[in-house]
């Protein structure tokens, strides 16, 4: 069957699926992270394109595990993250996918070099998420490289896409991306104690329990995500210059959202989500681009 196109569309069939599956991945990260969203913005367009690409898959699959409907059955949800996984190895193989995200996902991952070694062990930890309800230190650490390290890894594929010695340059960016991510993944921990508690019966941090939260592993974790974005911020100024704004802004966000943490006291975070204003955001990333990209350690307040 051969529908109508529009006047528009007379560009090759296959190129504007591409189009309208980046322009889905675009409205994913659009409607689900006001962060990330401002971040990408400052990325160079073909950056930000692959940026949201790898954004959108990765919020697929968290909406399987973390947002289902009412009546989804735990093994209904492993079907349907099952079903994600085997399209995009099936994508990744061929270039191509019925599924918009996926096939937005995969065009970026074979261009860039985004292969099986950090696709599965974002899988797993999706899994993970359908099964495991308390973490000890050893499942911890394999969900937040399966879950946020991998992502950070995935975006420093993007972001050498077009560089001289990809290989070389990755290595050197690799341990700033996974303590950039686990920083973001832990903070996120924080920020939704309560409700990965009591809505899906999840503990990922050790000795945080949203009914009773100690003050003392509050800020236990909190020297820990610190640690995570000073040894990340030194990475920074090594990004190729397209990218360093961009990845500051987010660092410094999180930073922030750091910081109005540790003033908050564990019991009322649990009661309201701790967050940046837009204002505040819009600060911070207009300050980021004064720095070029060089991150902050004190960072703005609102």
């Amino acid at each position: 069957m051969r529908l109508g196109r529009t006047a528009e569309s007379a560009t090759p069939a296959f190129r504007h699926y591409d189009e309208v599956a980046a322009q889905s991945a675009a409205l994913v990260i659009r409607s689900y992270s006001s962060s990330f969203g401002l971040a990408s913005r400052l990325l160079a367009p073909p950056i930000r394109r692959d940026v949201h690409n790898i954004y959108a898959l990765v919020r697929l699959a968290d909406e399987i595990v973390d947002a289902p409907r009412p009546e989804q059955s735990v093994e209904q949800r492993r079907h349907a993250l099952d079903a994600l996984a085997a399209d995009v190895a099936a994508a990744l193989a061929s270039g191509w996918s019925t599924n918009l995200v996926v096939h937005a996902f995969a065009r970026t991952a074979r261009r860039t070099g985004i292969d099986d070694a950090l696709v599965d062990p974002f899988f797993t930890s999706m899994r993970a998420d359908l099964d495991c309800t308390v973490h000890d230190e050893n499942s911890l650490a394999a969900y937040i490289y399966g879950s946020a390290e991998v992502v950070g890894l995935m975006c420093v594929h993007a972001f050498l896409a077009e560089q001289p010695h990809r290989k070389a340059r990755y290595d050197q960016l690799a341990p700033g991306a996974r303590r950039l991510g686990a920083a973001f993944q832990k903070i996120n921990f924080l920020r939704d104690l309560a409700q990965d508690d009591h809505d899906l019966g999840r503990r990922y941090l050790i000795g945080l329990e949203a009914d009773h939260p100690s003050r003392d592993a509050w800020t236990r974790w909190l020297d820990d995500i610190d640690g995570d974005l000073t040894a990340a911020a030194r990475a920074i100024p090594l990004l190729p210059g397209g990218t360093r704004v961009a990845v500051c802004t987010v660092h410094d966000l999180f930073a922030e959202l750091a910081r109005r943490l540790r003033a908050t006291p564990p019991e009322v975070a649990c009661r309201t989500r701790v967050r940046v204003s837009t204002p505040a955001k819009a600060r911070i990333a207009a300050a980021a681009t004064m720095r070029r990209g060089v991150p902050s350690t004190a960072g703005p307040a609102a």
